[in-house]
């Protein structure tokens, strides 16, 4: 969300700022700053009737004390009322407008940030880690899934559509532990406590976090108003709505393990097969709420925690610094993980870190009290740490073997019961 002070105070910079995001910068800035002088035209308006209706009141009321005839003074006094309330009016339905416009335009972004139309124009920052050579053509981890018997998309179809999967045997309990783990190092090694969270949120919530009113499609709604989470970001984040934080508790740094939920309606005809693009699927996020002069290091450090979690199950990764048309609408900038992916001979996303500054504090009203000065709002980041169904295609497909098996981290054996190898387990009849 947007300070229209500030957007009034330079609607140059602001302009500018938007069309960095493929706006039509100058014109939603002048749009935004000729609707904001309305509304406080008509305010002004609606004071200057207010006072004039209440000094007639008061004539009145001597009027009719000193057994005088009020009666014009009356007509005159109902004519103002009428006039104000039609001030009011307007100047609430202005404000709404005002608002709706302004909650429907993205963050501004950092000035470093890349420049670019698309993923193309991505800045790689680093990589670590290299693509285990293999002898032998390796599969996409569909095909081991379904080869070992232990991913069924044909029965989760019959359960649920499509987008769905089933893990049986090995895969789910690889896939339970890798959710454990992170859990763990996050907690443990990282300093983040573990919040078990709703998986159900009202409108606030969702506008608190930039998902409404802009990408309400993306989102499956509840036949009685309320929202499946598409990440734990949005309860995470919202503890902090409308408090009043005390400067001595920030940082705040919460993680949480959930079942998400997306539509995926800008996805027709991408990842089709598989599980890399799911209506359903488990994300262990980090969430920071912290001083505005410490976010930076805070997406730092975030993003280091979510590296440490592909480095402990020693996976190949590269770090991306997203350029401006690829930044997602709440953020001001955002550093994406991307792993290697031997079957598809390709880097995938596997997550997404991002320094919001303000921009979500403003909508949903979290503030801290500084020792000295003013209370201001606080500044929120967010990660994945990381997206437990893309970390499990990674593990399959970089730990595959020749003969269809697929071993298991050594990080990961001890949730695993020292399980070292997942082969094929049983299956159901063929259908």
């Amino acid at each position: 969300m947007h300070d229209i002070r500030a957007i009034r105070a330079d609607p140059v910079g602001f302009g500018a700022a938007l069309t960095r995001r493929g706006l039509d910068g100058e014109a939603e800035a002048q749009g935004l700053v000729a609707a904001d002088a309305d509304r406080r035209a008509i305010a002004t308006a609606l004071q200057t009737v207010q006072a004039a209706r209440n000094a007639l009141a008061r004539q009145v009321g001597q009027g009719r004390r000193a057994g005088l005839d009020t009666a014009a003074l009356e007509a005159e006094a109902t004519e103002y009322r009428a006039r104000a309330e039609r001030d009011e009016q307007r100047a609430e339905q202005l404000a709404v407008r005002l608002h709706d416009h302004v909650s429907r335009l993205p963050n501004v972004l950092d000035a470093d940030v890349p420049d670019g139309a698309d993923e193309t124009h991505n800045v790689e920052l680093r990589r670590c880690g290299a693509a285990r050579e293999v002898s032998f053509a390796p599969r996409q981890h569909f095909e081991l899934g379904e080869a070992l018997g232990l991913m069924d998309f044909d029965r989760a179809a019959r359960l649920s559509g499509s987008r769905f999967t089933v893990l049986r045997g090995g895969l789910a309990r690889l896939e339970r532990g890798l959710g454990q783990f992170m859990l763990d190092l996050h907690t443990g090694a990282h300093g983040y406590e573990e919040a078990s969270v709703p998986a159900l949120v009202n409108d606030a919530a969702l506008f608190g976090t930039g998902q409404l009113p802009k990408f309400a499609e993306d989102l499956f709604r509840t036949t009685d108003g309320r929202w499946l989470i598409p990440t734990s970001e949005v309860p995470l984040t919202n503890l902090a709505a409308s408090e009043i934080l005390p400067e001595a508790c920030l940082p705040i740094r919460r993680t949480a393990l959930t079942d998400c939920f997306r539509s995926e309606a800008g996805a027709s005809g991408r990842d089709t097969r598989g599980m890399l693009r799911q209506h359903q699927f488990r994300k262990v996020e980090l969430v920071s709420i912290t001083r505005p002069e410490d976010s930076d290091a805070e997406h730092e450090r975030m993003t280091a925690c979510a590296e440490a979690v592909l480095e402990a199950l020693e996976l190949p990764y590269r770090r991306m610094f997203l350029c401006s048309g690829d930044t997602g609408f709440s953020a001001a900038r955002t550093y994406d993980l991307e792993v290697w992916l031997p079957g598809q001979g390709m880097w995938r996303e596997i997550s997404s870190c991002s320094n919001t500054r303000a921009f979500q504090a403003r909508r949903m009203n979290a503030r801290f009290r500084p020792k000295q000065g003013d209370i201001a709002h606080v500044h929120t980041l967010n990660g994945s740490g990381v997206a437990v169904g893309r970390a499990l295609i990674a593990v399959m497909e970089n730990y595959q073997r020749a003969d269809g098996g697929i071993d298991v981290p050594a990080v990961l054996q001890p949730a695993m019961a020292g399980l070292k190898t997942i082969g094929r387990g049983s299956t159901l009849p063929e259908h």
